[in-house]
């Protein structure tokens, strides 16, 4: 049930700032398309390079896959390094920095494969293919220079000796051709040293041969392979700026903010504003909810405008009234609020109608000697009132016909200097059964609680009071203060009234008449089927 009241609560907070929230959601959605317009379009081309492990012995299929894949990840931060971004530049004349083009690189390793891909955004297409591309060569070569660097010298100081040897085979055949066939013993010993130095030789270069070879087999076996494995290719379409999804994303980021907004002004905002609001902070029902009225329109609604829904409301008030104690009749109400300019005496004035209208003979008794204006409402003229009423000890010609059958009115009179004396004294209550004699509703407008002690005084008089709150203006500490005071001079505060409830923010206030007859009444009936039910069930 808590659930169900916290979810409707939030529904309430939704539906109050719909208008908020749409705004927001609008304004976000059409600024980034706006700037999504503007913003010139982004190509990205793609280039895809293949990482093999040169093949080793000794290790398994596993950790050269893992190795691989190790070597592509370190592939992948080398490619946005300053030598290869330098010699792109250098290359392809690009006005920008090593940085600057880093920036628009970006390269990511293949899940679970050896490929590595490496893509490059521009605002020309052909140009990021191009760019892409001369990464991809640039890097191979480099990585090629790198790795064939390990040999070398190795292979610089075995070419140097072949090419030593080279020379001296070359020379010593020289000598032995100038030497001729040998005639004396000395030539024919220097013949025979020749042709076994040429033999060393030869024996020798070709072990250098061997060697060389096998030092290059070595590093052919020992060179990772890069390969290019995709080029790029002119991009089409462009992957920024994404209109729709722009749009899409600030439309929903709108209106979430929006709604935060909303209901962080909902948890800083500690006015009365819902039922549920005056349930938490009073511990009372809400009996009716009362509309705003549009500026100018008469405030005796309950005559110059019968079939309004702010009619109907008062008569739910009524309704809710007869209801609220069915031990004990409520013949004599006081209506007040906890501050001023909160509307008691309208609804004071449009509650006696509905009485006299449902064929209540009531009198409206303007107690609210401090700023009386019943009289004014009524168009009627104050006389002495109730001030000379209490005077004189009795009503004799102070009281006024309306308009309204059944329903007169006891003007407050003169403005006496001592109103609370007067409202708490025997003649006052006096008064009270004299009007009960000839009338079967009393309807008393009090001043405010909390700007003295008139209400106070009375609420111990009446048979009930009804504390009228105006809604989203009225503090909650104000109403938990006037209701406190009421009770502790042992007030029956029966119920508020929600006055000038918004009308057009929030579409559930068009009926919330019957809504509160129903919650009021019924639901309450319903409530108590509901515990017999579970008291039967155990």
């Amino acid at each position: 049930m808590e659930e169900e009241i916290d979810l409707r609560q939030y529904l309430q907070v939704l539906r109050r700032w719909v208008w908020l929230i749409l705004g927001c959601t609008v304004v976000a959605a059409l600024a980034a398309f706006i700037v999504s317009s503007q913003l010139p379009p982004v190509y990205s081309a793609s280039v895809t390079l293949l990482v093999r492990l040169a093949p080793s012995s000794g290790i398994n299929e596993y950790t050269a896959v893992l190795t691989s894949e190790r070597l592509a990840t370190t592939y992948s931060k080398m490619i946005t390094g300053r030598p290869v971004m330098e010699e792109v530049i250098q290359q392809m004349g690009l006005p920008e920095t090593a940085g600057q083009l880093a920036k628009r690189v970006k390269v990511e390793v293949l899940r679970d494969t050896q490929l590595v891909r490496v893509s490059v955004e521009d605002t020309d297409p052909a140009r990021a293919a191009d760019i892409a591309n001369t990464i991809a060569t640039v890097f191979v070569k480099q990585t090629q220079a790198i790795q064939q660097s390990r040999y070398a010298d190795s292979l610089t100081s075995l070419q140097a000796q072949m090419d030593e040897l080279a020379r001296l085979i070359q020379e010593t055949q020289i000598e032995l051709e100038r030497l001729g066939e040998p005639r004396t013993e000395q030539d024919k010993a220097r013949k025979a040293q020749l042709e076994s130095i040429l033999a060393g030789y030869r024996n020798t270069y070709v072990g250098l041969v061997q060697s060389y070879e096998q030092l290059r087999l070595t590093a052919s076996q020992s060179t990772d392979t890069l390969i290019v494995f995709e080029e790029a290719r002119v991009p089409t379409e462009p992957v920024r700026p994404r209109k729709l999804m722009n749009t899409a994303l600030a439309g929903v980021l709108g209106a979430m903010v929006a709604a935060g907004a909303a209901f962080v002004i909902e948890y800083l905002d500690d006015t009365l504003k819902t039922p549920d609001d005056v349930n938490r902070t009073l511990g009372l029902p809400t009996l009716s909810a009362i509309g705003r009225l549009e500026e100018g329109q008469n405030e005796l609604i309950m005559t110059a405008d019968p079939l309004s829904p702010v009619s109907e409301a008062f008569r739910v008030l009524r309704t809710n009234i007869r209801y609220s104690s069915v031990d004990r009749p409520l013949q004599v109400l006081l209506v007040t609020s906890p501050g001023p300019e909160e509307g008691k005496s309208v609804v004071a004035a449009n509650l006696a109608m509905a009485l006299a209208q449902a064929g209540l003979r009531t009198v409206l008794l303007d107690a609210d000697m401090r700023r009386p204006r019943l009289h004014r409402l009524f168009g009627l003229h104050p006389r002495e009132g109730l001030t000379g009423a209490l005077l004189a000890g009795n009503t004799d010609g102070r009281l006024q016909p309306t308009e309204v059958e059944g329903l007169s009115i006891l003007p407050a009179g003169e403005k006496p200097p001592n109103p609370v004396e007067l409202l708490g004294s025997q003649r006052m209550r006096e008064l009270r059964e004299e009007l009960l004699k000839s009338f079967d509703a009393i309807v008393v407008d009090s001043p405010p609680v909390l700007i003295g002690a008139d209400a106070a005084v009375l609420g111990q008089m009446v048979d009930g009071v009804l504390l009228v709150v105006n809604a989203g203006e009225t503090r909650r500490d104000m109403a938990r203060q006037a209701v406190e005071s009421l009770r502790q001079v042992g007030a029956n505060v029966i119920g508020v009234v929600l006055n000038r409830v918004p009308t057009r923010r929030g579409g559930y206030y068009y009926y919330y008449p019957h809504y509160y007859y129903y919650q009021g009444y019924y639901g309450e009936e319903k409530a108590k089927g509901k515990r017999h039910r579970k008291r039967r069930r155990a």
